[in-house]
Order: structure tokens, then C-alpha cells, then sequence
């Protein structure tokens, strides 16, 4: 996840609708509430959750060109993918 700033922000859920709604809705106390993290520019899923976390603590270990080269590599313009993982479910949708 991003901001307009473009600070990133890696993490890990079993949940990515509502963990996008929390971070969008700023209802999580931390990182991306101070720094406005709110657009999804991202994401991967994992079959397991061994598999995940481990995905999570490589990327978090890279650089943040290396970063930026995964994100531009899905989505180049870096578009906001939040509403797309959100449809799924129109409770959650942020107006």
C-alpha cells in the first residue's frame, strides 16, 4: 500500500478486503494511519499462511527500488487497486 507520497508499506492478512477498508478508513492505530496510507498499489496472494509471511519478510527486506520494480511490473501508473479487492463486497467500499 501507498500514499500520494508514494511511501509504501508492506503487510500481510488473511482478510485483504477488510484489511484495505481498516487502512482506507484509518481505524488501525500506527504506520499507515500517521502516514496516510490508504491506496492499494499491490498485492499477491498466498495458498498458505507460512507462505505468505515469508513472502511479506522478503519484500520488506528489499530495497525500495526493488519495490518499486514489482509494484511497476502489475501496475505501472500505480493505480489505486482498493476498489477492485473491494467490490467483492459493497459494505466495505469507502464513498
Amino acid at each position: 500500500m501507498t500514499n500520494k507520497s508514494r511511501t509504501l508499506y508492506t503487510g500481510v492478512t488473511n482478510d485483504l478486503q477488510r484489511r484495505v477498508f481498516e487502512h482506507r478508513s484509518k481505524l488501525v492505530e500506527g504506520f499507515t494511519k500517521k502516514y496516510n496510507i490508504t491506496r492499494l498499489v499491490y498485492y499477491e496472494e498466498a495458498d498458505d499462511v507460512m507462505a505468505a509471511i515469508t513472502r511479506e519478510k522478503q519484500i520488506r527486506g528489499w530495497l525500495r527500488a526493488k519495490k518499486v520494480a514489482l509494484i511497476e511490473s502489475e501496475n505501472p501508473e500505480w493505480i489505486d487497486l482498493s476498489d477492485e479487492v473491494l467490490e467483492g463486497d459493497s459494505s466495505l467500499r469507502s464513498e
